[in-house]
C-alpha cells in the first residue's frame, strides 16, 4: 500500500483495479486527469458502438460499471491514501458513457456532450457540489459524475431542437 497522491506506472499496472479506476493510463495524464479520463471514454464508447451495441444497451451497461466503480474506487483509493483521488477517472469515464449513450453519435453530438459533461462536472452546480462534499467512499466518487451526466444530458436535451 502507498499513500503517495500521485500514482505512477508502477501503481496503475500493480492491480487490475487500479488500472481500470486510473482509466488504462488516462488518469495518470496531468494537468487535469478528469479531463483525460472523459477523453477516454470517448474511443471506448465508439468501439462499442462499433461492435454493434446500441445507444440504449449503452446506457444500461453503465450500471453494472457504475457498481463495478464503487469497488474499484474504493480499492484504489485507500491503496493511494485519497479516497477521491483526482487521477481516479473511473467516475468520469461512466459517467461520459452515459451521456454519450444518450446523445445522436455524431461528432457534434459527442463534442457537446464532451463540453457539457466537464462543464457540470467542474463547476458542480447544487446538488452535485453538496454530494462530493457529503457521500464519501467509492459510491460518492460515482455519484456527483453520475448526477454531473444527467445535468449533462438534460442541458443537451433543451438545445436538442435549437440545432
Amino acid at each position: 500500500m502507498t499513500t503517495s497522491r500521485k500514482p505512477d506506472r508502477a501503481f496503475l499496472l500493480a492491480r487490475p483495479a487500479h488500472f481500470l479506476a486510473l482509466g488504462f493510463g488516462s488518469g495518470l495524464i496531468t494537468p487535469a486527469p478528469g479531463t483525460w479520463g472523459t477523453l477516454a471514454a470517448l474511443p471506448l464508447a465508439a468501439l462499442l458502438l462499433w461492435l454493434g451495441v446500441s445507444g440504449g444497451a449503452l446506457a444500461l451497461l453503465t450500471l453494472p460499471l457504475f457498481l463495478l466503480g464503487i469497488w474499484l474506487c474504493n480499492v484504489t483509493g485507500r491503496a493511494l491514501g485519497v479516497a477521491d483521488s483526482g487521477h481516479i477517472v473511473w467516475d468520469e469515464i461512466v459517467a461520459m458513457l452515459l451521456v454519450l449513450a444518450l446523445v445522436p453519435a455524431t461528432p457534434l453530438w459527442w463534442l457537446l456532450a464532451f463540453a457539457a459533461f466537464r462543464l457540470f462536472d467542474i463547476i458542480k452546480p447544487w446538488p452535485i457540489r453538496w454530494l462530493d462534499r457529503h457521500v464519501h467512499g467509492g459510491f460518492g466518487v460515482m455519484l456527483d459524475d453520475a448526477v454531473a451526466a444527467l445535468f449533462a444530458t438534460l442541458l443537451l436535451r433543451l438545445v436538442q431542437p435549437l440545432l
